[in-house]
């Protein structure tokens, strides 16, 4: 992990791990204050906030509005799409009392987006069925602020975030320590903060201060050390970008129990474990990843959850408890091997940060945490969101013990992983205040 960073800093293709710049040099630290809004636009319902904090990490309240788009919009004009995204907030704004004031607003656009500024970036591509073709390779900020004017809004985009840097910026709203953001849901992705001097690609970039937030996109990272089985080549055919997003993949909630089904149906092909009944097991994604975890969460004596999920989903029917524990164990693999991986993967940004207690590459910085012999490790805050983590204890539980085996006792201790939840939604609000012209409190990363 640490040397395909190294390479994506150095240049733009070097490697499959993209290290996108954000432009993001600042971060809240807990003194914004005022009233800020954002939009989340990531998938086929979007969300508006108006988030409103005081001194000292206090968010004093927040509304929250969800709007469907519909289907047509998003095959429609670029036009089309951000007059209705800017019509929803125009009518959100309508219900507040304080329309005439300028406002900061944070847009989280979680899609493949070449940032050009903190407020600006051109989209790459569409993906989650959206197909709106005038809109690639343009500004998506712009799109939005131009829809805002026609609104007659006095709102602009002061930030324009990817959901992970919007989780890096609520964890460090609340602590200081927060270096490094990770999403482990139905996908899976990591931001950090980098020291500019290590961006070797883009050297020479003004930037306010020692320090600028990467986002990563660690779900194509790839490496021929990664334990590739013949079910992950499988997975990988059946899916629509083969030869992409290898390490989400093998990690997130989007294929986990994919994986699963490809070894049950592997074995009932290879054995009569299941009887005459496992003809579902050659239907992809059938087995979904909450399936999963509730096979592996079952601690009945008698595995009747278990039971329940092969007999009503899988229409397999009577199978033996000697089988039951058999689908378990399987479950219980392909979960542990994706917190395992996780887990190296945050320990290879501790690594590239000094902070793994190695003293190794970035420890010959003072700033970057590393430390002298005898000396205490850093404390290290990683913020973590995302459903497959918060709503899989089993998974946790194996992610943090790999920590500890991989860092060792010590150093572990010295790092926290923090829930951080709704970073694309407050994250982003925030992010907005930090980078409004007007914010008097801008302290560099």
């Amino acid at each position: 992990m640490v040397v395909e960073m190294h390479a994506g800093l150095a240049s733009d293709g070097g490697s499959k791990l993209k290290m996108l710049l954000t432009f993001v040099d600042a971060l809240p630290n807990g003194n914004e204050e005022g009233i800020y809004y954002s939009i989340d636009l990531g998938g086929t319902n979007f969300r508006v906030l108006r988030v409103e904090v005081g001194a000292g990490s206090v968010i004093i309240n927040q509304k929250v509005e969800h709007q469907p788009i519909p289907e047509e919009l998003t095959k429609g004009t670029t036009e089309d799409l951000f007059n209705f995204v800017a019509l929803a907030l125009k009518s959100f704004l309508e219900r507040e009392d304080d329309q005439d004031v300028k406002r900061a607003l944070g847009f989280t656009f979680s899609f493949p987006v070449r940032q050009n500024s903190v407020s600006s970036g051109s989209l790459i591509r569409w993906t989650k069925g959206f197909s709106i073709e005038d809109t690639v390779g343009k500004d998506v900020a712009q799109c939005l602020n131009d829809a805002l004017a026609r609104c007659g809004l006095n709102v602009r985009v002061t930030a324009l975030v990817n959901d992970t840097v919007g989780t890096l910026a609520l964890g460090h709203y609340y602590d200081e320590d927060t270096v490094a953001a990770v999403i482990i849901g139905s996908g899976t992705n990591a931001c950090y903060i980098e020291r500019t001097d290590a961006i070797i690609k883009c050297q020479g970039l003004l930037t306010n201060s020692g320090g600028m937030v990467v986002n990563m996109e660690w779900g194509n990272f790839w490496s021929s050390h990664l334990p590739r089985t013949l079910y992950d080549i499988s997975l990988d055919d059946e899916t629509q970008n083969r030869n992409d997003q290898g390490f989400e993949k093998m990690i997130s909630g989007m294929y986990l129990g994919e994986i699963a089904r490809l070894v049950l149906h592997r074995m009932a092909q290879e054995s009569d474990v299941f009887g005459d009944a496992a003809d579902s097991l050659s239907n992809p994604f059938i087995l979904s990843t909450p399936f999963l975890a509730a096979i592996r969460e079952d601690d009945s004596p008698d595995l009747s959850e278990v039971r329940r999920v092969l007999q009503e989903h899988l229409k397999i029917p009577d199978a033996p408890l000697k089988t039951r524990r058999l689908v378990v164990k399987v479950c219980d693999i392909v979960t542990r091997r994706a917190a395992r991986l996780a887990a190296a993967g945050i320990v290879g940004i501790l690594k590239k940060l000094g902070r793994d207690g190695s003293g190794g590459v970035a420890s010959t910085s003072s700033s970057s945490g590393g430390r002298a012999r005898g000396q205490q490790p850093r404390r290290t805050v990683v913020a973590i969101e995302g459903g497959l983590y918060q709503g899989y204890p089993v998974l946790r539980e194996y992610l943090d013990e790999a920590l500890v085996e991989i860092l060792g006792e010590e150093v572990a201790r010295s790092v926290t992983l923090r829930v951080t939840e709704d970073g694309s939604g407050i994250g982003a609000a925030l992010l907005a205040a930090v980078h409004s012209s007007n914010s008097q409190q801008q302290v560099p990363i």
